[in-house]
């Protein structure tokens, strides 16, 4: 028995967390990637709720950087960058229904050096804008690294522990099609470390069938992804999808064993993290019985802001409580 087993996902999905039929996503069989999350592609595979699907995803870069020589402004045609699996289809998933996403594990995949790193001229928290500095350009130098569940080599000094996640991830929008490097309220290119094995992510959905996408794996990544590349690993993520049905979410949730989240993607970073805010507080009314004015005093005293990306078209921001304070 895991925490599992009192989620959310399992209180109110319709498989209560209980595994279904399991599937195998290949590259093969995925076929061609998309670069945005939108209702018009063509889905790969149908899934019953509580359905497993192990996918295979490609690094952010399409596997294109194969060495340190191979510079991301000679070997990348943007914007075709961040390749997407999906979509994936839920059987009966409705507006106004929620997506339950189970990370169960993620692992590298492919020859190593798997893990690729890039400082990208025009691009990252602390470089210069070519639209609004006359600073020259970043010099551009990329970094591989050996990537596996006993660490990520990033030199020969220092070994750091492999701490995957999923950087980008989510549901069609209803009518628009949105670049898969764009984070919003459903999903996207959050690069939240907290969207990681073991936890439940929650989406709210936009459009008949959900229309599920996933990509873009990290095997690690610090607060704020300040060069604005992480760890970007090939990988196989292996996910449990269960469906609620009439759960009314503004925005992208997420539950692990200690705490729950509340994500806001916006720019200024500030909106983002009231828009994260806010919604916590909100949850913890809705569903563990607290008065708003009460929510925001516990917010105040002992809430917990994680950044997750300071350098996309848009901030993404958890705000987090722990589950101790919410019995």
């Amino acid at each position: 028995m895991t925490w599992l087993s009192s989620s959310v996902m399992a209180r109110l999905g319709l498989s209560q967390a209980r595994e279904g039929a399991k599937h195998f996503l290949s590259e093969e069989a995925q076929g061609k990637y998309h670069y945005v999350y939108g209702p018009y592609a063509d889905p790969v595979m149908s899934i019953a709720p509580g359905d497993v699907v192990a996918i295979e995803t490609l690094d952010a870069f399409g596997g294109a950087i194969k060495t340190e020589d191979e510079l991301p402004s000679k070997v990348l045609n943007m914007p075709f960058v961040n390749p997407q699996n999906g979509p994936i289809t839920i059987q009966g998933a409705q507006k106004g229904d929620v997506l339950a996403v189970y990370i169960k594990s993620l692992l590298p995949r492919g020859a190593q050096p798997a893990g690729t790193t890039a400082l990208i001229p025009n691009f990252g928290g602390l470089a210069a804008s070519s639209l609004t500095h006359l600073n020259p350009p970043i010099t551009e130098l990329v970094k591989k690294m050996k990537v596996t569940p006993d660490g990520v080599e990033f030199s020969n000094r220092i070994t750091l522990p492999y701490e995957p996640f999923v950087g980008t991830i989510g549901v069609s929008p209803e009518i628009e099609a949105v670049s898969s490097l764009v984070p919003d309220y459903y999903g996207g290119n959050m690069d939240l470390p907290d969207v990681a094995p073991g936890s439940v992510i929650y989406f709210p959905v936009q459009r008949d069938g959900g229309y599920f996408f996933i990509g873009d794996c990290h095997g690690r990544q610090g607060d704020g992804e300040l060069c604005g590349v992480a760890v970007e690993i090939p990988a196989t993520v292996t996910v449990q999808i269960d469906l609620i049905k009439k759960w009314c979410i503004p925005g992208v949730r997420i539950e692990t064993e200690n705490f729950i989240m509340a994500v806001g993607s916006a720019r200024p970073m500030e909106d983002a993290a009231r828009m994260a805010y806010r919604d916590l507080i909100r949850w913890m009314v809705e569903d563990y019985e607290f008065a708003e004015s009460e929510a925001y005093f516990l917010a105040t005293q002992a809430g917990k802001m994680r950044v997750g990306n300071m350098v996309d078209p848009k901030y993404s921001l958890g705000a987090s409580m722990l589950k101790k304070y919410l019995a």
